[in-house]
């Protein structure tokens, strides 16, 4: 198993911002950690202080036996001696060299093996037959193999991305999502990656720390984090369509009733009775009907009015009245099936499981 990354630490830009970080990640089945938050909000400079590019003001960063910073000790390893990868954003690389060199690039100058091991480097990122090329020739795609290519050149203990699928085109990012997250499963290697896409983080990641205003909020499992956060800020942060503000007005084999709006919703997550709370329900937790059925799973079935279409590609977002504005995924068929259109009355059917509280007082 690969050294644990524990990291604590403060980096102040200013007077008024600070950077906040608390991370502890290893390279057992949950290696890969996405830093996930919208721009400006730390995501780069905590990499930048992993990396030893930044020095932070507070705190420590330890990564198995060693010691990388710790301010108290007055121990700042330099960036050559964490034995790390950092890959950039634009993937830096030398335009005057071709894929072979550019990965001979960041091995030891004195590596007596240096062309088997490059030959091998260009296998794993199936770029055998681009070796003598320059990047001006390469692909978007291509260019990021040749940088992960070189960033292995070293074996590194820790991988650092930021931003990696940020350049790509669209048509792209698909699969080139797909090919980074076999690749980062490969290397067998703990890796942190950055990133303000909700795909990237779901597909890529783990594990995931989510940022806002200069601090992580939150850290744990990616699908745990996005379907039930911590706070309404990482709700906000990681897409959760409707949050809405209630009171739990009863508790009953194990459902809390909570009032929202002039609706109450059944909840299988129950807190204190009498409690504020947000109700946090994601789109695609929300199905539609035309009318109310007996034999479903749903607990919840809302009677509301469309009070807004939008089409978003193979998929419909719509917006619902029920006492409480509830936005619901569909797929166009569907749409067409139940002749949604703005005023068209419907069910909409939520299981209790689905629905996650967030103490008001936790925000």
């Amino acid at each position: 198993m690969a050294d644990r990354l524990i990291a604590s630490f403060v980096r102040r830009h200013l007077p008024a911002v600070s950077i906040r970080a608390e991370l502890e990640l290893d390279g057992g089945s949950e290696r890969v950690m996405v830093l996930f938050g919208p721009s400006g909000s730390g995501k780069t400079t905590i990499l930048r202080c992993l990396a030893g590019l930044d020095k932070p003001q507070e705190g420590f960063i330890r990564f198995g036996h060693d010691i990388w910073f710790d301010r108290a000790a007055g121990i700042n390893q330099p960036p050559q001696q964490r034995h790390l990868a950092y890959v950039p954003q634009d993937y830096s690389l030398f335009p005057h060299l071709t894929v072979a060199q550019n990965i001979r690039f960041g091995m030891n100058t004195g590596a007596t093996d240096a062309h088997d091991r490059v030959a091998r480097l260009l296998r794993k990122v199936h770029l055998e037959d681009k070796s003598g090329r320059r990047p001006a020739e390469l692909s978007g795609g291509e260019r990021q193999r040749v940088a992960l290519a070189r960033a292995l050149a070293r074996d590194p203990r820790l991988v650092l991305l930021d931003e990696p699928l940020a350049a790509m085109d669209l048509p792209l990012r698909e699969p080139m999502r797909r090919q980074l997250r076999e690749f980062l499963r490969s290397i067998e290697v703990p890796s942190v990656v950055v990133t303000h896409d909700r795909v990237d983080a779901l597909t890529l990641g783990d594990r995931m720390a989510v940022l806002t205003e200069g601090s992580i909020r939150q850290v744990g499992p990616v699908h745990d984090v996005f379907s039930r956060p911590a706070d309404v800020a990482v709700a906000a942060s990681v897409g959760v369509e409707t949050v809405a503000p209630g009171e739990i007005v009863e508790l009953h084999e194990g459902l809390a009733t909570v009032r929202i709006g002039s609706a109450r919703i059944l909840t299988a997550q129950p807190l204190a009775a009498a409690q504020s709370v947000f109700v946090c329900i994601r789109a695609e937790h929300v199905t539609l009907e035309s009318v109310r059925r007996d034999a479903v799973s749903a607990r919840n079935q809302l009677d509301g009015r469309v009070v807004a279409i939008q089409y978003e590609g193979a998929l419909v977002r719509v917006t619902v009245d029920c006492g409480v504005s509830l936005a619901a995924l569909v797929t166009r068929s569907a749409c067409d099936e139940l002749h949604l259109a703005e005023g068209a009355f419907v069910v909409a059917a939520v299981k209790a499981t689905a629905v996650h509280l967030v103490p008001r007082s936790a925000s």
